[in-house]
């Protein structure tokens, strides 16, 4: 193909994706997260405090906030003044942000979905070049198409949370380093650091870069060490580590350097691994007594006490979140533990069938390749390393297993490593090509079908999005998405009464005009299904997050209707199910 028609392919798959991501920004209801997220971010430009939703670092939402100042809304910050060391106040502060903006608040989290679109086109166009730069421009167009309709990109893209965004900056990092490794300038160590600095004011979990990036510079290099000179060592020493610094300089700058340098024995924390407390609940700090509590964090305040606060939930003991420990939820099963391969398959289920035909195509592929010298072993460390430390550094994190989003990062990686099996320099090049071609329109068909609902996405061989509550929950599935599907719904049936709802989310659903009574409730049951109470002739709107038994808001207890078959559906989320008259 030509340049020319190369970047017309790229602009229209680029143009699909914007225009799929703005329509689910504007069609959904704000999900749990966002309710919290949107506020804290408001709260970083306005107050220059970090306080709120630090278990992830503030970028994503202060740039999500940004049309907020232009626009104005509401604020009500009363929660932050009074709280105890750790106690969850962010959906607290979310809920009140709602309240204060009531109906409007829905255009406010539409103007700030939008706001983070062009990072998703970052991440796009960051795998294109990737692919393009190790197999050429079939190869980059093929892996920017993985990224531009995978469900679970586009699930997270139109969202005010962090994992799209971190995904699109990860990706962005890797692929400057390797740029870097490729030609070790001062330029490119500069691009470098700020792009990891960039991706972990992100997210946490690409901390693990900090440790993985000296040690793929020491791999990368090692096969030539012995014709390396002692001052290309120092050099690529120093430029890693102008890299590490400007990546700390930029994280720190994101919080503005508040609280940075602060002692370590001045830190209240709440986890056991800080408190040095067994008992649940427990506040303190196991370094007051010990010489290290002398020494300064060179971290922000804010950062240090949200690794804190990640780790009590790791560790599944902290007793304000729902009333209890968390529970996780795979293939029917609830559990006050997680799962080591939770992950692995929450990927069979939510990757669509036709990308998993790529991958088999690549895989296959690969040894071919390894013969004919078009496969780099340096090349696939970079790619492959953080994909690995990722996936088992998430899945070795046992406490809870919750949420498929951990892992989002790990998917660029995979997008750009299958793409350099689109090549045409091979025999039967042509029969590979077509079966790859072949993956990619049924997953890009099967992606586009279930738009925009692609929180519930799942794949074929899982049953589709109406097959998914079967195999995993929440933001997979149930996360509040679906309240503006209910009012149409309900808008499109007057004669839908008496109408009960029970929405798993924290938007109030009479912003939507929404106004009936929960269903009755059964009692906890420590075994099986709650038996039916005797319910009334009419119509149930119930999120299949309760019908599963999600113990959020689990005093309704509503896992009877899974004896009941739904009459419709809101979305793939909310299930309505009609009680005829009796005779």
């Amino acid at each position: 193909m030509k340049g020319s028609a190369i970047g017309v392919c790229l602009g229209l798959i680029l143009a699909i994706h914007v225009g799929v991501l703005a329509w689910g920004a504007r069609a959904q209801s704000p999900t749990i997260d966002e309710i919290a997220y949107l506020p804290a971010g408001l709260s970083h430009w306005q107050l220059g405090n970090f306080e709120l939703a630090n278990v992830s670092p503030p970028l994503i939402r202060t740039i999500a906030a940004t049309p907020l100042l232009v626009v104005g809304a509401e604020t009500n910050w009363r929660e932050l003044l009074t709280h105890l060391p750790g106690a969850r106040i962010s959906h607290a502060v979310g809920s009140d942000f709602v309240q204060a903006n009531g109906p409007r608040s829905l255009w406010l989290f539409t103007l700030a979905r939008w706001a983070l679109i062009p990072l998703s086109v970052l991440g796009a166009v960051c795998c294109y070049l990737w692919a393009r730069d190790l197999s050429g421009p079939g190869a980059g167009l093929c892996s920017a198409c993985l990224w531009c309709f995978c469900p679970n990109v586009l699930a997270h893209a139109q969202l005010v949370t962090a994992d799209a965004g971190a995904t699109a900056l990860c990706v962005a990092a890797a692929y400057m380093f390797w740029r870097w490794l490729k030609s070790p300038t001062w330029v490119q160590a500069l691009l470098a650091g700020i792009a990891l600095g960039l991706a972990e004011s992100a997210k946490t979990t690409l901390l693990v870069l900090v440790v993985l990036w000296p040690l793929l510079w020491l791999a990368w290099n090692w096969p030539t060490r012995r014709s390396t000179s002692r001052t290309q060592w120092k050099r690529g020493a120093a430029q890693i580590g102008l890299i590490l610094v400007l990546a700390w300089y930029v994280l720190n700058l994101a919080y503005a350097f508040d609280g940075s340098f602060k002692r370590l024995d001045r830190f209240v924390f709440v986890s056991r691994t800080f408190t040095g407390d067994l008992k649940a609940g427990a506040i303190g700090n196991r370094f007051t007594k010990s010489w290290l509590g002398a020494i300064p964090v060179p971290f922000p305040e804010q950062y240090v006490l949200g690794i804190d606060s990640q780790k009590r939930d790791l560790e599944n003991v902290d007793p304000t979140y729902r009333g209890g420990p968390y529970r996780s939820y795979l293939r029917g099963e609830w559990s006050n533990r997680g799962w080591w391969y939770y992950y692995l398959y929450a990927m069979a289920v939510k990757v669509p069938l036709g990308t998993w035909l790529v991958i088999a195509v690549a895989i296959c592929w690969r040894p071919r390749a390894a013969v004919a010298g078009l496969a780099n072993w340096r090349d696939d460390l970079v790619l492959l390393a953080p994909l690995v430390t990722i996936l088992a550094f998430v899945s070795s994190q046992t406490g809870f297993s919750m949420h498929f989003r951990y892992v989002l990062p790990i998917l660029p990686f995979a997008f750009i490593w299958i793409s350099q099996s689109v090549r045409a320099t091979l025999p039967r090049s042509l029969t590979r090509n077509l079966a790859i071609a072949a993956g990619l329109a049924w997953s890009i068909a099967s992606s586009l079908w279930a738009a925009p609902h692609h929180l519930s996405y799942f794949n074929e061989l899982a049953g589709g999005p109406f097959g998914g509550h079967f195999h995993l929950t929440e933001s997979n599935i149930d996360w509040g998405q679906d309240l503006l599907y209910l009012e149409k719904w309900i808008d499109a049936h007057p004669e839908a009464l008496p109408m009960h709802v029970a929405y798993l989310g924290l938007f109030p659903p009479k912003l939507a005009r929404i106004d009936f009574p929960p269903p009755v409730g059964s009692p906890a049951s420590g075994s099986g299904i709650p038996a039916a109470p005797e319910l009334r002739p009419g119509w149930y709107a119930i999120s299949i997050g309760y019908v599963q038994g999600n113990p959020y808001g689990g005093e309704r207890h509503l896992e009877y209707f899974q004896k009941l078959k739904p009459t419709a559906f809101a979305g793939y989320s909310i299930y309505l199910y009609y009680i005829p008259t009796a005779g």
